[in-house]
């Protein structure tokens, strides 16, 4: 399915992204490109990331800003 319709990214390149070693919602946005534009896709990110991700922090979602900046 596709998660973030700007830069036409799935939800498996982000849980590949995830897999791959991303933690924080930023690091996520740098690998995929995704959330960069409208971020409409933000909150299926943080969803994908509690989701898949192994350690993520509530601090990291917070982290967005840098990485669309």
């Amino acid at each position: 399915m596709i998660v973030c319709h700007c830069e036409v990214v799935s939800d498996r390149e982000v849980v590949e992204s995830i897999d791959g070693g991303a933690r924080t919602l930023a690091q996520v946005c740098r690998a995929t490109g995704a959330g960069r534009n409208c971020g409409g896709c933000v909150f299926s990110l943080k969803r994908l990331l509690c989701e898949h991700g192994k350690s993520v922090s509530a601090a990291s979602f917070t982290e967005v800003a840098g990485a669309t900046g």
